[in-house]
């Protein structure tokens, strides 16, 4: 697609599975359009399909919070997409024809984007977009290069809402993504 406009209405009226069935909203994305910085997580929550934005509730309000930490902002300097753009039911993972369905869509947001930098956040986000074998654990934080973009993952806020343990690990993760930011990126921070 050559446009935002045209993109966003396809996506908006798109039935390849069966998720178009249930969903309230598409949650296309959300930010800067010229971002240098892609943040992509799995799909939509119940929350996210009311209201037709990606990481909103408590796990966006903490996002926001992550993000603020290092200077970033969704209204501003990054952009948020999904792997999937409608609620799989009852919050499960994505099935993979529904993310085989949808990966067009983020496909041709990438495009238009050209970020210089993409944060998966959660695994399987992370699985989808930087390596099928990709463990969460023991590899967020860690930077990959592909076709000249840098890829990390972070843990989903989702997880550090169940698990806070994990935080210290992603303030580290954060601070790393900022540095990575200052180094690589000429406008975001």
């Amino acid at each position: 697609m050559d446009s935002w406009e045209k993109l966003e209405a396809a996506c908006k009226s798109c039935v390849k599975c069966e998720l178009h069935t249930t969903r309230t909203n598409v949650v296309f994305g959300v930010g800067s359009r010229d971002a240098e910085v892609l943040f992509i997580g799995e799909g939509p929550g119940e929350k996210e399909d009311l209201k037709g934005e990606p990481f909103v509730g408590r796990a966006g309000e903490l996002l926001n919070d992550m993000l603020k930490i290092i200077g970033l902002s969704r209204e501003t300097n990054i952009y948020i997409a999904n792997i999937v753009k409608c609620r799989p039911p009852n919050n499960r993972d994505p099935h993979n024809t529904e993310r085989e369905a949808c990966f067009d869509w983020l496909r041709e947001q990438i495009k238009l984007i050209n970020p210089k930098i993409i944060v998966c956040l959660g695994r399987i986000a992370a699985c989808e977009i930087i390596d099928s074998n990709f463990k969460i654990t023991a590899d967020h934080g860690k930077w990959f290069e592909i076709d000249g973009i840098k890829y990390t993952a972070l843990f989903h806020p989702a997880a550090l809402l169940r698990d806070p343990t994990k935080r210290p690990d992603t303030f580290i993760d954060l601070k790393e993504l900022e540095r990575t930011i200052k180094e690589v990126c000429e406008r975001t921070l």
